[in-house]
């Protein structure tokens, strides 16, 4: 790279799980209010804002380009350009180095970059056959050609397609994400005991950084509808008192039959946003500003859907390669838990000589990930995963770990629905 990424400054909501406390705020609403907070935050001029770039999944029909909307709402200048971009778990990385290519390319100077999802708001749609009756309906123009069309009806036109079941399965392979993590588990001999040891650490952190006061200064509290008189403070889905025996109790979700993947050692379907203020390094000498941290390099990576889950060793993998930098160059890993059993696999996959000779072409092992490295504050399992939130929250906690342990360099990963990978090499100093 011929500069790193300055990321000014970063911001978050609280991470609900769907249903739950933010489950009536619009995703567009949610990103307005952090951008609000980040502006607030920097204490930048809106008129040296370049453009918005914000990450999104479930794209809400009434907010198309929802991007536009949240600059618009948050209160930036007509003038100012925005877009959404779109890479399933990766939308708020690619966000990020999105921006970053259009301030190397001398396109902008400083930008607004993040992501918003509000899972619980993804709907529930009609098939093709009442979608077509209600067509035919609109057409008609008599009452006889009118009761005609109805007369077609038929109770099963009513049966509902689950956006959010149909947007996490992956149609090329066939399977949902769910169930391409019962791959990894079977390819690599993942115990339903050992993801479920995951998940327990994985909370038992979380609740110790809560209750440390890690997250608070990420997190900007949210007001809740309708009244907006509670307010929420805390990301929502960390359960102090988890424990093995009721992480047991639960029935495999995707494979009732022989499955090890549950509710439980997997990521909750979650409501949040995020956003960050990035610029060149030289832009922000200039400005005066001191820096949360900054993108040193990243890569993307592609794999089989079925498979999609070792997405962040492939990614890494290149990005090694691209950098120069090894495994031990770096203090601290976000790796996102999509599930326990795709983290393991991961795990095991950077240690092994033999996938890395068979998959990634190369003579060795890329490295072991040491456990005391990995998601110190818990990760998505106990946090929550808003799909096109997620990766800004990866960057914001990261840089926060390493400047709160006076450390230099991180690395984030993730896995990507469809089969991709994205890895970003992090510093701070």
């Amino acid at each position: 790279m011929k500069q790193r990424l300055a990321i000014v400054e970063g911001v978050r909501t609280p991470f609900c799980k769907a249903g739950s406390e933010m489950a009536t705020i619009a995703p567009d609403d949610l990103g307005a209010v952090i951008v609000k907070e980040l502006l607030a935050k920097t204490d930048i001029e809106l008129n040296l804002i370049d453009e918005l770039i914000m990450g999104n999944v479930g794209q809400p029909s009434n907010a198309c380009n929802i991007a536009r909307v949240i600059a618009l709402k948050a209160g930036l200048p007509e003038a100012l350009i925005a877009y959404t971009v779109h890479r399933n778990c990766a939308s708020g990385l690619q966000s990020i180095t999105t921006g970053f290519e259009k301030l190397l390319a001398g396109n902008g100077e400083i930008l607004i970059a993040g992501g918003t999802e509000n899972m619980s708001q993804y709907p529930l749609k009609f098939g093709v056959k009442m979608s077509k009756l209600f067509a035919d309906l609109m057409k008609a123009k008599t009452t006889p050609q009118k009761l005609a069309t109805l007369a077609q009806f038929r109770p099963t036109y009513l049966k509902p397609i689950i956006s959010i079941v149909e947007g996490l399965t992956d149609p090329v392979c066939g399977l949902n994400m769910g169930q391409t993590a019962e791959v990894l588990a079977r390819e690599f001999s993942i115990s339903r005991e050992e993801q479920d040891n995951y998940a327990l650490n994985s909370h038992l952190k979380a609740a110790s950084a809560q209750q440390a006061g890690f997250f608070a200064d990420e997190i900007h509290p949210i007001l809740l509808p309708p009244h907006y008189n509670n307010v929420q403070k805390n990301d929502n889905s960390i359960r102090a008192d988890q424990s093995l025996e009721k992480l047991a109790k639960l029935r495999p979700f995707f494979d009732r039959a022989a499955g090890t993947i549950t509710v439980a050692n997997a990521c909750p379907i979650t409501d949040g946003a995020g956003a960050v203020l990035i610029m060149l390094e030289s832009k922000a000498k200039a400005l005066g500003y001191q820096p949360l941290g900054y993108l040193k390099d990243y890569s993307y990576a592609g794999l089989a859907p079925n498979r999609m889950g070792l997405g962040p060793v492939y990614a890494t993998s290149k990005l090694l390669d691209k950098s120069g930098m090894g495994m031990s160059d770096f203090d601290l890993i976000e790796l996102n838990e999509a599930f326990a059993a795709q983290v393991i696999a991961n795990e095991r996959a950077f240690d092994s000589d033999l996938f890395s000779q068979t998959y990634l072409k190369k003579d060795k092992a890329l490295g072991m990930i040491d456990a005391n490295k990995l998601n110190i504050h818990g990760g998505a399992i106990a946090l929550g995963h808003p799909v096109g939130a997620t990766g800004t929250r990866l960057v914001i906690t990261m840089l926060k770990a390493l400047r709160a342990k006076k450390q230099n360099c991180g690395l984030v990963t993730l896995c990507i629905g469809g089969g991709q990978g994205a890895a970003l090499a992090l510093e701070v100093e």
